[in-house]
């Protein structure tokens, strides 16, 4: 049976009840592309320590989410204080120390991480992360074209002395998608991004397009993405209103069932591409030069990548062009 996450935050500290001989804690805050990326990491880090009793301190809007991994015995949610909060930073570095691990995974390697490794001071327990004074110093990353996200964290596991990151069984990462009452095929269409990384989104009106390209081949355009993609949703509607739209009404579980059984998945370089292609999803991720799909691109076993310097540059012909044999061949529509 799969090892379930079963507690809450930083805030209410650890729960009662026996404990495991070992405390660890695994630090990954996110966003969620990175969070997907480092399952392989959770892995690898329970199959080392399988009697521990694993932690994960991540950011609040992946706390949910986390509690349904095998992985992880707590998630804590990072309460994110501002450099000048000292108040808040002792408290979370109290709540660390009195937590009794033995060791920290540090994945993130952020400044936040290094900060808290500093006031940790002589109430530090083993480390790994980038802090030049851990007990294993992650490899610095190479500069561009790589590595990969995923390959730079298995040089820095190794270094640990974890073995070849396993293949993470994904079972838990699923939904019954029956109310959603979808026939087949469909395709899922990905419009968002970061809110504050606009060059990262392709054009509203390209989507459309796309959207009328895949209905003149019987597959239905799937609208997918929460209340900040609300606006780029609804234009896309608009111009094709044969779009189904199921914004704002999915998690990440149901998310993940709809990309099971979706024949492509389309979208811009964002986390719930990664989630959609990790689960095996036919994807093809847009990227502009804000990111290098060398060192984040989505992982899965049927990924494909169309880069442009600027994404309103990218035409819909070269999207159609580039879409799996299983859509058809919409370019001849």
């Amino acid at each position: 049976m799969a090892r379930r996450a079963v507690t809450d935050d930083a805030a209410n500290g650890s729960a009662g009840g026996d404990r495991p001989p070992e405390r660890i804690l695994v630090i990954r805050h996110g966003a969620l592309g990175d969070i997907v990326l480092s399952f392989e990491g959770f892995a690898a880090i329970r199959a080392a320590h399988p009697a521990a009793e694993l932690v994960l301190l991540t950011r609040a809007p992946f706390a949910g989410f986390a509690r349904s991994m095998p992985w992880f015995d707590q998630v804590w949610t990072d309460p994110a204080p501002r450099t000048w909060q000292v108040a808040a930073w002792f408290r979370l570095r109290r709540q660390v120390a009195e937590a009794g691990f033995c060791r920290v995974y540090d994945l993130q390697n952020s400044d936040r991480t290094d900060l808290l490794f500093r006031i940790l001071g002589a109430r530090r327990p083993w480390w790994t992360g980038r802090q030049r004074r851990a007990a294993v110093v992650r490899p610095p990353r190479a500069a561009a074209p790589g590595p990969h996200a995923r390959d730079w964290l298995a040089t820095h596991l190794a270094a640990a002395g974890l073995g070849r990151l396993p293949e993470p069984a994904l079972e838990w990462l699923d939904a019954d998608i029956a109310e959603y009452g979808l026939g087949t095929p469909y395709a899922l269409l990905v419009p968002g991004g970061s809110a504050h990384r606009p060059e990262k989104r392709w054009p509203a009106d390209r989507f459309a397009a796309l959207a009328g390209h895949l209905l003149a081949r019987g597959v239905t355009p799937v609208l997918v993405g929460t209340s900040a993609e609300r606006e780029a949703i609804d234009l896309i509607k608009a111009a094709c209103p044969g779009c189904r739209d199921l914004g704002g009404m999915t998690d990440l579980h149901q998310l993940a069932g709809l990309g099971r059984a979706a024949t492509v998945a389309v979208g811009n370089d964002t986390g719930p591409m990664h989630l959609l292609a990790r689960v095996g999803c036919p994807s093809l991720v847009l990227f502009s030069a804000a990111s290098d799909p060398d060192r984040s691109r989505p992982m899965g076993r049927s990924v494909a990548v169309l880069r442009r310097d600027r994404l309103d540059a990218m035409p819909v012909e070269a999207v159609v062009q580039a879409l799996p044999d299983s859509v058809g061949d919409l370019h001849s529509a």
